[in-house]
């Protein structure tokens, strides 16, 4: 309250206005897996690694820059791009693992090559190894250029045509010393002098020229706590809890780890598992979840019963599809829809709105489904919550399911779970401003107000039941709700009701004959 000391004309800005709660984005991808490599240009400095780091992309270009293009066995480049190319327009990506060339030293081995002697038992002498890992050592040559008694000199040819030369070289301990000279300033290899029997002379290398081989990058087996992740290191799974704005989740290469034997489909099925459970802890996100590959419909079935999913949180879909050889260039290979559904998501958020099922929409880039599911079969699948692609004569590839995993009626459609993530997120984001505030009549209407208006949006626009608000929803925030042993807790509770729309998954229409109007 301001005091006024003196005579005057005093201005008072008083906010007395509503307080608008915004609707929150609804289509935020994040996606795990394999990628070529996993880094980002660092300038003058060397590149930064991102491996196991949840990063942002907004386009394909950006990814291809940041984490590669396609290669084989990885899924996570086709789900990425199926996503944008479905609608999808940002995402977060986090690689577990790459399968080009590693920002690890730790897992490249380098190329090296052993130099024989030119004595009259020729043994092992020198020892050159490359100093990058990986295969890129492959290409450097050693010529061995020999002088008067101990002495030698060694050419070092790099593969883009740099070219090192030491002169003089020997085996003795002395200034010349091979190791010495050549490891404080090759930028290409590294020397080792092995032991072998005979004099200085006789252990000198053989004249001749050598090339490095071996080089190549090892591939570390990915486990499931390598999905899960670490919250406090922001890695995997875990990590993503530190990115509010991800919405849906999945996990595209845990099919290739399951393919590449690293994992068990047990393993795969608790990664799922901490897929959900992160959706359910987070409370806004999504879960998308792929089926084992090149399974039928009866062992889809079996599969799903032995899983026995139940959550709110998360969607199945079956089978995987079909889409063009991006790294051969021809042809078609078969990956896992989750990037490609991922992107249905987002392109019927944004034309309809979260409140519309994502299903009855053409798959972009899909070409072809390993199996064509009949009626019958769908019959089994979709009341245990397996979402089917299905191939419609004349009407492309489809989404035909839109159930989520829960036994509860109540949570059945994907749509309803996604709409009430909006709403709770938008509501808590756009009430912030209530904490601390005088818990009062005052308050309680101010809050109604703005709940009410936020509320009436999302009706007007088709998501909620009833033909008018008061049909729609209702907000409650009253002394009833909040008597003085609440009050003094410093708790303020607002309860709210919403009818949310659901999808007409079963169109039914009625037809008998009919003889017609009866003539009088």
């Amino acid at each position: 309250m301001p005091i006024y000391q003196s005579p005057g004309v005093y201005i008072e800005e008083v906010d007395r206005g509503t307080r608008p709660i915004e609707a929150v984005g609804t289509a935020v991808a994040a996606f795990v897996g394999f990628s070529a490599k996993a880094e980002m240009p660092g300038g003058v400095n060397e590149p930064v690694s991102l491996l196991g780091k949840a990063v942002a992309v907004t386009n394909w270009s950006q990814y291809v820059e940041r984490y590669g293009g396609f290669l084989d066995g990885a899924y996570l480049p086709y789900a990425v791009y199926g996503y944008f190319l479905n609608g999808g327009s940002r995402c977060y990506v986090v690689s577990v693992k790459t399968l080009g060339a590693s920002t690890d030293p730790s897992l490249a081995s380098p190329a090296m090559v052993a130099l024989p002697s030119g004595g009259e038992k020729p043994a092992d002498t020198l020892q050159i190894t490359s100093r990058s890992g990986g295969p890129a050592g492959n290409d450097i040559q050693v010529a061995v250029r020999p002088l008067e008694e101990d002495r030698f000199t060694l050419v070092i040819s790099g593969p883009d045509g740099a070219s090192e030369t030491f002169e003089g070289l020997t085996l003795a301990k002395d200034e010349r010393n091979v190791e010495v000279v050549v490891n404080a300033q090759s930028r290409l290899v590294k020397v080792a002098v092995l032991k072998a029997a005979g004099s200085l002379v006789e252990r000198k290398p053989q004249e001749g020229t050598y090339t490095l081989t071996g080089g190549a990058m090892q591939t570390k087996a990915v486990t499931a706590a390598d999905y899960r992740g670490q919250v406090a290191e922001r890695t995997g799974i875990g990590g993503l809890e530190a990115v509010e704005e991800i919405t849906m989740l999945a996990a595209p290469d845990l099919m290739a780890s399951y393919q590449a034997g690293e994992m068990s489909l047990g393993d795969v099925q608790a990664v799922q598992q901490a897929m959900y459970e992160h959706c359910e802890r987070v409370k806004y996100a999504f879960a998308i979840l792929d089926c084992p590959p090149d399974l039928g419909p009866q062992a889809m079935r079996d599969w799903r019963l032995t899983a026995n999913y139940d959550t709110k949180y998360a969607a199945l879909y079956y089978p995987w599809i079909e889409t063009g050889d991006m790294v051969r260039g021809k042809g078609v290979v078969r990956v896992p829809p989750s990037g490609h559904i991922a992107g249905v998501y987002a392109r019927s958020d944004a034309e309809r709105g979260v409140h519309k099922a994502p299903a009855n929409e053409v798959v972009r880039g899909a070409t072809g489904l390993p199996i064509q599911i009949t009626r019958a079969e769908q019959d089994s699948l979709n009341p245990i919550g397996i979402n089917c692609i299905r191939s419609f004569p004349g009407r492309g590839l489809r989404v035909w399911g839109a159930r989520t995993l829960s036994s509860d009626p109540a949570w059945r459609y994907i749509n309803v779970r996604r709409l009430f993530n909006m709403v709770e997120e938008s509501i808590e984001r756009g009430t912030q401003w209530v904490v601390f505030e005088p818990n009062d009549a005052d308050l309680w209407a101010r809050v109604r107000r703005d709940v009410r208006a936020f509320l009436k949006t999302v009706w007007s626009s088709g998501a909620l039941f009833g033909a008018s608000p008061d049909e729609a929803f209702y907000v409650k925030c009253d002394e009833e709700l909040n008597p003085p042993e609440v009050r003094d807790l410093g708790q303020l509770i607002i309860e709210i009701g919403i009818a949310p729309v659901k999808p007409a998954e079963f169109v039914i229409f009625r037809i008998s004959q009919w003889a017609g109007p009866s003539a009088e």
